[in-house]
Parts: structure tokens; sequence; C-alpha cells
């Protein structure tokens, strides 16, 4: 019962004039980047982020779920016009989609997916509302000992999570805990790695690297690129609206791809691709016609893209309950928390309820403000996609530049800015993730002082990280995180390359 009066306190808050246009401004945003060939939520929220600065935080982070949201219902309509995924997410949408619009039948292929993510976000989120509170009930019996062991879990898992290697993953992480260490021990007082610079002592700021690493980086990297030939997008040709059959044969894995996508998305290891090739597979698997898997099935677009949308929601349960990002946007959000000064974790629910739930709530409202946004203005959103690249990267640069500048007006923050993005460059040209720099330059500090103060209690005894039994059950998931990803991604990766060499034969 006490959720449902949170959550109907949420409403209120979420309801304010200002919030409900901070989270139409942000599923706008979010709809419009998703819909953009290669730039998906987490360079949105990038970018926002110096810019909210000044802001209210309750309404710059109901803004920043609503990027989240509307960028994973965007990245269906690249997927489906133009064959090119707006977002890692939709890739699996991309199989079945576009063989329908080709097939003339890009409309229904929209609106199943439009209808399909808001059944999935309203499930989703309302699961969120009911699972959070117990998970915070445990959460607040941890000592020291417990959070450490959940930086631990938190470590591992954006390791192994993003990427295809484990080994870069951890590479990446490890270059964020060494930035971590830059600047004035918090326990002893004494500097490091600031090597006489004054600039430094402060450490580095999370926002500067967080929109260097994702907008700069990202940016100049799919630049580099350059034109790959012409790209054809497909006309939405007749109805927009599905018809009766196309109800029956969505309907069913509406629902089953939410029940797959929000437990993935929740879990450590998670992640949105997780849950669209898992769906992806048991649609095929499930399917009355098994023949048009491969030439346009709609099933094969309906499940992908509620598992898509229901693991966004997903994603929020370990971020607002432990503080635990499990995708990019996610390491983003946690950013945006930080600057603010609040941690997510279970003291936010107790210290900021209202914060919390008006955010949960917003997602609900967010929901029902992309139906309405995605099916009638189908057409604008198609006409992004006619937006020159060059315009577009330099715009993108210039607004990253201005918003660090307005945020922290310094030459020292400008060139940290352009040192960043150039290694951010770098990392993605070697196949290195870049989630986990932001996620060890944000934890790595909170790793440590836990770490110190569980061994402070025991005068040393290394042990003691050990002997809880709620710290060795995490230790032992996060040991399990390395292989968890790997299993998932192979065998739902494995059914999604056996589908593409069926229909290359």
């Amino acid at each position: 019962m006490a959720t449902f009066e949170f959550l109907l306190q949420g409403l209120l808050v979420a309801a304010q004039p200002m919030n409900l246009l901070y989270a139409l401004i942000g599923v706008t945003l979010g709809t419009a980047v998703g819909v953009l060939p290669g730039i998906g939520p987490a360079l949105t929220v990038a970018l926002l982020l110096p810019v909210t600065y000044q802001l209210d935080p309750g309404g710059s982070l109901i803004m920043f779920a609503g990027i989240y949201y509307g960028g994973m219902y965007g990245g269906s309509t690249t997927s489906i016009l133009l064959n090119t995924p707006g977002e890692s997410a939709s890739i699996v949408t991309a199989l079945e989609g576009n063989k329908m619009a080709r097939a003339g039948r890009g409309g229904p292929a929209l609106a199943t997916a439009a209808i399909g993510s808001f059944v999935a976000g309203l499930i989703a989120t309302l699961a969120l509302a009911f699972i959070a509170p117990f998970i915070v009930k445990l959460a607040l019996v941890f000592g020291p000992r417990e959070y450490f062991a959940l930086m631990v879990l938190a470590f591992v898992t954006v390791s192994s999570a993003f990427g295809d290697s484990t080994l870069r993953g951890l590479t990446s992480l490890f270059v964020g805990l060494t930035l971590a260490c830059i600047g004035i021990d918090q326990l002893t007082g004494q500097a490091r790695l600031s090597f006489g610079v004054p600039d430094l002592l402060d450490g580095i700021e999370v926002t500067t690297l967080a929109v260097a690493m994702f907008a700069i980086g990202e940016t100049l990297y799919i630049a580099a690129q350059g034109d790959k030939g012409p790209e054809t997008v497909e006309a939405v040709r007749g109805s927009v609206w599905m018809s009766a059959m196309d109800w029956a044969r969505s309907w069913k894995p509406w629902l089953r791809g939410t029940f797959i996508g929000f437990p993935i998305g929740a879990m450590p290891a998670g992640g949105a691709e997780i849950g669209t090739f898992l769906s992806y597979a048991a649609e095929k698997r499930l399917t009355k016609h098994p023949e048009e898997f491969g030439n346009g099935a709609i099933e094969g677009v309906a499940g992908p893209e509620a598992a898509n949308n229901a693991s966004a929601a997903g994603t929020l349960v370990p971020l607002l309950t432990l503080g635990l990002p499990t995708t990019a946007t996610a390491a983003i959000m946690l950013a945006g928390f930080q600057q603010y000064g609040l941690q997510p974790g279970p003291l936010l629910f107790a210290t900021n309820p209202q914060l919390v739930w008006g955010l949960i709530a917003s997602l609900l409202i967010a929901n029902f403000m992309l139906l309405v946004l995605n099916l009638p203005l189908i057409g604008l959103w198609v006409k992004l996609l006619t937006i020159p690249k060059p315009w577009l990267y330099a715009g993108i640069l210039l607004f990253a530049t201005l918003g660090t500048i307005g945020a922290n007006p310094s030459v020292f923050e400008l060139g940290m800015l352009l040192a960043f993005g150039l290694l951010g460059y770098v990392m993605r040209v070697f196949g290195y993730p870049i989630a986990p720099v932001v996620v060890g330059l944000i934890l790595g500090p909170l790793a440590e002082q836990q770490l110190r103060r569980a061994l402070s209690i025991s005068q040393g005894d290394v042990t003691v990280l050990f002997t809880s039994p709620i710290a060795a059950v995490l230790l032992v998931i996060a040991a399990l995180a390395f292989i968890v990803p790997l299993i998932l991604r192979a065998r739902g990766r494995g059914e999604v390359l056996a589908q593409l060499a069926a229909s290359e034969d």
C-alpha cells in the first residue's frame, strides 16, 4: 500500500507544469536523437549535462529519463526505414522491420514498435515502482564491506557488459580508476597525481569527462567513418495503423518482450541489447509463421522493441536502488546525480523521496507523451534523416564546447575537454568501451572510501571483506558477471547470425 502512496505523491511532483515541460523536452529530444543514425541517448544526456547545471535537480533528471525512453523509441524508426539502428538496442528491429518497410508495410512496423514500446514501458515502470522498495530495504543493512563488494560488482559488470572484450573493458575501467585518483586524498589531505598543476587538485570533473568521451569522442568517431554510399530511406506507404491480424500477432510478443527485457535490464550484467536478442530468438521459436522470419515478420519487430523499452525501465532498478549503472546512458545519468551532489542508492529513497518517486512517476507520463509523439508525427521524424551529417556533427561539437564553458569557464577545462575527447576517439577506434571510464571516475573514490573504512574497523584484517554473507554473495555474483554476459550474447547473437545466414541464402 505504501508503494501506491509514494507513486501517487510522485505523480503529483511529476505533474507540476515545469516538470511536465522537462519531460516533454526530454522525450522530444530523445526521439529526435534516437532517429538520427549513430547518435544515441547517452550522447544526448552527456551533451545536456553542463547545460542543466543550473536547473532544478528533479526537473533535469526527469528530462534525462525522458531522453532515455525517447531514444529507445526513436531508434526503431531508423532501423525500420533506413536499416540503420539509431542506437545499439535497435539492431534486432532492423532485421524484420526493414523487410516490412520494403514490402510496403512500414506503417504497421512503426505502429507495432511504438505501441509495443508503450505497453512495455508502462508495465516495466510499474514493476520498477514495486520492486525498488524491496531492494532498498535489503540495501539499508549494508555496511562498508557490503558497499565495497557492491562497488566491485559494479566495476566487473561495466567491464564485462560493455563491448565485446572483457579485457578491453577492464582496461577502460583502469583508466577511469586512475583518473579518479587525481586530486587531494580525502583522508590524508595529500595531493595525488596532480603533477604540480593547481587545477588538478580538485580532481577531474565528471561532467567534462562525460561530455568529452561520449559527445566529442563519439562524434569524431562517427564523422571519421565518412560516407559509406547513399542511404535509401524507405517511404511509409499506406496507413500507419495496424490491421486486426497485426494486432492478433503482436500482443503476445509485446508481453513476452516485456517479461524478457525487464529482468535482463535490471540484472547487474544486463543491458538492452541482450534482451532484444533473446526476444527475437524466442519469437522465432514460437511463431506460427516461420516462413516470414527473414522476410518481414511483425513478431520480429513487436517482441524486440518491447524488450528494448522494458529493459530501459529495468536498468533504473539497479541505478536508483544500488547506484549500479548497467548501460552507457545509466552511467551518464549517474554522473547527472553526482552533478547535484546526490548518490543513487538506498539512502536516496530516504533523503530525497520526492525526487526519486517523481522521477519514477514521470516515466509513466513520458510513455503517454511518446505514444502521442511517435504515431502522428512520424513524417517529421523521417525528415530528420535528411539533415546533412557535417551540419549535425559540427553542431554537436559546438554545443558540447559551449556547454562546458558555460558550466566551468576555464581554459584548462576546455583543454581537458579536447584531450579526453581525443582519448575517447582513440578508444573507439581500437574497440575499447568508454562507459567504464566514466563509471571508474564516479565510483572509484566511493570504493576506496568504503574499503578503507572496512579495513580500519577490522584493524587491517582483509578477511573481513569476505565474512559477511551479503558481501560474499555480491562477490560471487561479480565472479559470475564475467561469464553470464558472454553466454547470453553467444546464445542471442548465434540465433541472429543463423537468421542472417539463412536470409542471405
